[in-house]
């Protein structure tokens, strides 16, 4: 499959200069093969371009302006679209291309498949990343318990808040005691008094 470009070489626009020069380097940066197809020089190629933009993609002139992007016989769209492409990363879908492995385009085809599949591609998260969500559901106040994916799925852990709305119930627990055997001592300390 070569993908063709459709481009004028001697057009006066620089903002036509400018969309031919970025979807080349683009294709060129990703070494996608493609042909330059000049259509200021050859009347041929400006006319197989004019009849094979589909209608409803045309200029309401309806002569559609370079820089036009065909995959052989298969129409892929304008720099617009283009542009709109490069920035999904999906550039090799829009060209009708298989993206190569590794690429970006691969990796969210392959984690879409996934999802597709039923087959969850979230890893279970680490400690350092519970905390995190913890630390941050607290500082949005939606404290509650969290569960923890290490040793022990079930294991269920406190927040900080939680455990800051204990500690400020202990010390009253805590207080109480400490006045009882406070009074205990007193009441101890005054029968040995008694006593002597």
């Amino acid at each position: 499959m070569v993908i063709k470009v459709f481009l004028a070489s001697s057009s006066g626009s620089t903002a036509i200069k400018k969309k031919q020069q970025d979807v080349v380097g683009f294709l060129e940066a990703l070494k996608i093969d493609y042909a330059q197809l000049d259509i200021a020089s050859n009347e041929d190629n400006r006319q197989w371009m004019r009849e094979n933009v589909p209608g409803e993609k045309k200029p309401t002139n309806g002569i559609p302006l370079p820089p036009q992007i065909f995959n052989e016989e298969m129409y892929c769209g304008d720099y617009d679209t283009f542009f709109e492409a490069k920035e999904d990363n999906t550039v090799y879908e829009f060209l009708g291309l298989t993206p190569p492995p590794g690429s970006k385009e691969a990796q969210q085809a392959e984690n879409s498949q996934k999802l597709h599949n039923g087959c969850g591609t979230e890893e279970p998260l680490g400690d350092d990343t519970t905390k995190k969500e913890i630390k941050e559901a607290e500082q949005n106040g939606d404290a509650h318990t969290a569960e923890l994916e290490d040793d022990d799925p079930g294991k269920i852990v406190q927040t900080d808040a939680q455990e800051a709305d204990e500690e400020e119930e202990e010390p009253a627990e805590e207080d109480e005691e400490s006045r009882k055997a406070a009074e205990e001592e007193e009441q101890e300390e005054g029968e040995e008094d008694k006593e002597d």
